[in-house]
């Protein structure tokens, strides 16, 4: 039997600017691979942590873990980066992890920071509930689970996912009055058929940002996972020019 090899954390460490890149809800650093890449191509280094019970073969590890947990481990990555000598960073998220982001340039001193199509404001109006069930089910069918298993298992796990959803929620809520005091620049990047958030959102946070340099991009034919999708190296190249303009060391 092939021994499955689970994702992990990845740090290209290349130049003295550092970006750290954060992953969606049950998704893993593979989800923003492409983008450390291209950015580690341009000399930036890049690390993209693993949030707390995500990428293991049990999704219900995920609802074992709590938001809290997550912002744990972005402020950890900052302090792994901060360890390594990179006193400045940018961070970016997709989905769960541009909610992240947009914490850490909320509570910590950060650079700049990005969102991929991050429910960064009402979060409860969204597919991802309805998206990790059917998830949960499929893994569980895959694992060789019957019908019966699985549905004695769900109401267990339904009653998790709308704990661990309604902390996320709480985290967006307690965030939004924050927005109009924000003054550092920031990214916001939104697919046109995202089939998990209402796109306007990304339109909703860009106006909120009173004080903020807003650099957005709206991206017509991607979905939700936009750092691997159709337009991955157009965001890529908007990403790196984002980059390029911040002022780096007072530069």
């Amino acid at each position: 039997m092939v021994k499955k090899t689970l994702p992990q954390p990845f740090f290209f460490e290349r130049g003295p600017k550092a970006v750290l890149l954060m992953h969606a809800y049950t998704g893993t650093p593979n989800d923003v691979r492409m983008m450390g890449r291209a950015l580690e191509k341009e000399n930036y280094t890049v690390y993209a942590p693993l949030f707390k019970g995500h990428g293991t073969l049990d999704p219900e590890d995920i609802l074992a873990a709590s938001p809290t947990d997550w912002i744990q481990d972005a402020k950890e990555a900052l302090q792994f980066l901060a360890e390594k000598g990179y006193q400045q960073v940018a961070v970016f998220g997709l989905s769960l992890g541009g909610i992240i982001a947009t914490k850490m340039m909320v509570d910590e001193n950060i650079l700049a920071s990005g969102t991929f199509c991050s429910p960064v404001i009402r979060y409860e109006q969204n597919n991802v509930r309805s998206t990790f069930l059917k998830y949960v089910e499929l893994v569980k069918k895959h694992a060789g689970q019957s019908a019966d298993e699985i549905n004695a298992r769900m109401p267990l796990v339904e009653n998790g996912l709308d704990k661990q959803l309604k902390g996320i929620s709480e985290i967006v809520l307690s965030m939004e009055p924050a927005y109009k005091t924000l003054t550092k620049p920031m990214f916001i990047a939104q697919a046109g058929k995202d089939e998990l958030i209402d796109p306007q959102i990304a339109v909703q946070f860009k106006e909120a940002l009173v004080q903020a340099e807003v650099d957005f991009h709206w991206y017509e034919n991607s979905k939700h996972a936009i750092t691997v999708g159709v337009d991955h190296k157009e965001l890529e190249k908007d990403v790196l020019n984002f980059l390029s303009d911040l002022n780096w060391n007072g530069e």
